[in-house]
């Protein structure tokens, strides 16, 4: 880790502000036909690397290539040389077929020399001048370390969600935020819901007042049991532990961090504010039975969230199979309620059914509207949010572990750092034993 992800000097607690910061950026909402994607304007091509070539990146990647005319993908990268192969092939194949993407001139131009690999291939594509679109999507744990090169290059950014597994990671995310604002680079988060419209026009209603002052609430993400990768023969510590990421929690924060990180965004955007304090409980139960094998994160997790003026925010989620599920986030105020997932408000529609369902896709609006900011010379920068968003998180799962009421300065301050100190292929890398409540201790 770098020496500011080391430090440990306090950092004052920044009182979150975001009103509709996707909507300044385009527009979206105000626009009576949503069915056309706003593609970004300019003739400027985005010349575009990845780095993290699994499922997320792939998807990232793709997205892109929907988003704006001119867009150009050069160079990848993972920690596997295999994936970075396969990545490559897929949009290749992708780039032939797809009727949007050759509608919109865009291209893949990835020779196998630009194909990288090792813990050390973010560098690589970063020091590639021409490049300057980056694309985030590795493990979380190493999200400060690429960020931190990426801005220091001078590199625009897209960054998948969480960005940070600590509170160290966190400020170094924050020390950041205020780079980029200095260098007028832009950033923006795989906070989706942020650039979707039916969250867009919910969230402006409740900061218009639809249901008064929010005095409580509740958000949700109760699921199945997470995808699990075997540790194949030759592996080392650390090809195992990356390749079974989500399983390990210096690489994915756990999975109140990785996963639901979404649903405590959407109620920091509602609250324009971020939590004070937080209680919680959590442990795993089966399929889970041995850490060194299956990894060191919970797999349930339900915290209360105290924010300013005493308004509390029970977060709950789940990993467990058979199970009642729900992906959702709900707000009480003093007028009324809303659903904001289903984008109602007193139980009626919040906003137009039709042009919620024609409205663009999010997970390509999201880099539509960082193009567009970079083309028009008004940078969006959502690192902050997406930040205060992935402390909110920790914050939650810190409690959870300790058994203790844990503050929001003791996390954003906080020496733990779950990164190790050194990492190479075949160092050797012991899993933390599973916290226990009452037990564990927090630093």
């Amino acid at each position: 880790m770098t020496d500011s992800t080391n430090r440990t000097s306090r950092v004052s607690r920044r009182r979150f502000i975001q009103a509709t910061g996707a909507l300044a950026a385009t527009g979206l909402a105000a626009k009576l036909d949503v069915a056309q994607a706003a593609f970004a304007a300019g003739k400027d091509t985005i010349k575009v690397g990845v780095i993290g070539c699994g499922g997320r990146g792939s998807g990232a990647a793709e997205n892109v290539l929907h988003a704006a005319k001119g867009v150009e993908i050069v160079a990848l990268a993972d920690y596997f040389q295999h994936k970075a192969d396969r990545l490559r092939q897929r949009l290749n194949r992708f780039i032939e077929s797809d009727a949007k993407a050759k509608q919109l001139g865009n291209r893949v131009n990835v020779p196998k020399e630009r194909c990288f690999s090792g813990l050390d291939g973010y560098e690589k594509v970063i020091s590639i001048p021409d490049i300057n679109y980056i694309i985030l999507a590795t493990s979380p744990g190493f999200r400060p370390i690429h960020l931190q090169a990426a801005v220091a290059a001078g590199k625009n950014v897209f960054t998948e969600k969480p960005v940070a597994v600590d509170g160290p990671g966190i400020r170094t995310c924050l020390e950041v935020y205020e780079q980029a604002n200095q260098k007028g680079v832009a950033i923006a988060a795989g906070t989706q819901r942020r650039h979707q419209y039916g969250y867009i026009e919910t969230i402006k209603r409740i900061h218009d007042g639809a249901i008064g002052d929010i005095v409580n609430a509740r958000c949700y993400w109760n699921g199945g049991f997470i995808w699990f990768r075997k540790r194949q023969p030759g592996m080392s510590d650390l090809d195992y532990q990356i390749h079974n990421w989500y399983h390990f929690c210096w690489l994915c924060g756990d999975h109140i961090v990785e996963q639901h990180v979404h649903n405590l965004d959407v109620v920091n955007w509602a609250m324009q504010s971020h939590p004070i304090r937080a209680v919680g409980m959590g442990g795993r139960v089966r399929p889970y039975s041995d850490p060194n094998v299956d990894g060191n994160i919970f797999n349930f997790f339900a915290v209360d969230l105290e924010y300013p003026n005493g308004v509390h925010v029970l977060s709950m989620c789940r990993q467990i199979s058979n199970c009642a599920n729900s992906v959702s986030e709900a707000l009480v105020g003093t007028k009324g309620t809303c659903q904001v997932n289903a984008y109602t408000i007193n139980g009626k529609p919040a906003v137009d059914r039709r042009a919620a369902r024609r409205a663009p896709n999010p997970y390509v609006q999201e880099h539509t509207d960082l193009i567009e900011s970079i083309r028009t010379g008004q940078p969006i920068n959502e690192l902050r949010n997406v930040a205060e968003s992935t402390l909110t998180a920790i914050l939650g799962r810190t409690a959870a572990y300790t058994g203790k009421a844990i503050t929001w300065e003791q996390v954003l301050n906080s020496r733990q750092k779950l990164m190790p100190d050194q990492l190479s292929r075949d160092v050797s890398l012991p899993v933390r034993p599973l916290p226990i409540q009452a037990r564990t201790r927090f630093a």
